[in-house]
């Protein structure tokens, strides 16, 4: 049967899906748009949890027949009726689980994607080029687009930080899963002894916000233009198109400059200053939530690596869900989503479990 919490929780939606009914029904009340939108939002919860009383009714009253033994056909009967009932009140328990797990608002935005080179100097960007170009080896088997923002290049052709835009359906709900430490076991080829290095890189993963959900005053905003430094042919010695955008109650500061045209790059500076203030937001509240489990949010969860690329092995392990895959190669190339789908697996198990207790 469903936990007592539980119950208690539906009976308060089933209540304030009424009182938004008997609301709507008022004449005169302005905000019958909005009240239709929230009634909608729980609709299907109601629904389910009012065929979850009725079977549940029912049950009740075959089980009261199968008290009754003086009638063998019919307590027969009512056993194979109690049974599948039973398996019926099953379903609808773990559909109301799942319906009571709170969708994240930002799974389906498009995301800002933040590679920086960590540990191990020049391997440790070469990696964070790995990495690049896994993610959009990635994107293009799922039909995203990728475009780049700004990026700091190393000598041999890696980068020490790289920020790019990735665009499309459900961005930011699959990769959101990659952000954290990321380490490689290899051989280098700055190592001439042939010994096997461990470098790292980090992943901050990012969910594209809209003006109307992080408000950046203009006033807020120190601008300066300056003369690219990255590529661009001739333009780039002509004409001063690179931003430098800090935002001057936070210090925070973005700089673009892989475009050659200065109000691309402000608007690329502005969505990126704009989706940090927002992760920075929704990290507050998180730790608000859930203090227990701060560790997992915030600055503990990227101090922590999540993943080994182990070259001599072939090996790529997952260190959160336990999951050890050994086609290095394959993942490297863009085939994630056996590690994506264990992960959003993991979340919604646990996801599931809290709304259980």
């Amino acid at each position: 049967m469903i936990h007592r919490s539980m119950l208690d929780r539906l009976e308060s939606i089933e209540k304030r899906y009424i009182e938004l009914e008997n609301l709507m029904a008022a004449s005169g009340t302005e905000d019958w748009q909005s009240l239709g939108q929230e009634r909608a939002s729980i609709e299907d919860v109601v629904a389910k949890y009012r065929e979850y009383k009725e079977a549940a009714k029912e049950l009740e009253e075959t089980e009261e027949l199968l008290r009754d033994r003086q009638d063998p056909e019919m307590h027969e009967m009512a056993q194979q009726e109690a049974e599948i009932l039973k398996h019926r009140l099953e379903i609808l328990q773990h559909e109301l689980r799942l319906a009571l797990i709170p969708e994240d608002p930002a799974a389906g935005k498009s995301a800002i994607v933040e590679i920086r080179a960590g540990t191990g100097g020049e391997e440790a960007a070469l990696f964070a080029g790995d990495l690049y170009r896994m993610y959009v080896r990635y994107s293009q088997l799922r039909g995203w687009k990728t475009e780049m923002i700004d990026a700091s290049p190393s000598e041999r052709g890696g980068f020490k930080e790289i920020i790019f835009e990735v665009t499309g359906k459900n961005v930011f709900g699959r990769l959101k899963y990659e952000r954290g430490v990321h380490r490689v076991q290899r051989v280098p080829v700055t190592e001439a002894g042939g010994r096997v290095h461990t470098s790292t890189a980090t992943v901050a993963v990012l969910p594209e916000t809209q003006e109307v959900e992080i408000e950046v005053r203009s006033e807020e905003l120190k601008v300066d233009i300056f003369h690219s430094g990255g590529p661009g042919g001739q333009n780039v010695n002509k004409v001063a198109t690179a931003v430098r955008m800090t935002h001057i109650p936070t210090g925070m500061v973005v700089v673009c400059q892989d475009d050659r045209s200065q109000l691309r790059n402000r608007t690329k500076a502005l969505a990126v200053l704009r989706a940090r203030l927002y992760d920075v937001e929704q990290r507050k509240q998180q730790d608000e939530i859930t203090r227990e489990r701060r560790s997992q949010v915030g600055g503990g969860e990227r101090a922590e690596k999540i993943r080994t690329y182990n070259y001599p092995q072939n090996r790529v392990t997952d260190h959160r869900v336990g999951m050890t895959l050994h086609n290095l190669q394959a993942v490297l190339e863009g085939d994630l989503d056996d590690l994506l789908d264990s992960l959003a697996s993991q979340e919604k198990a646990r996801q599931l479990e809290e709304v259980a207790s």
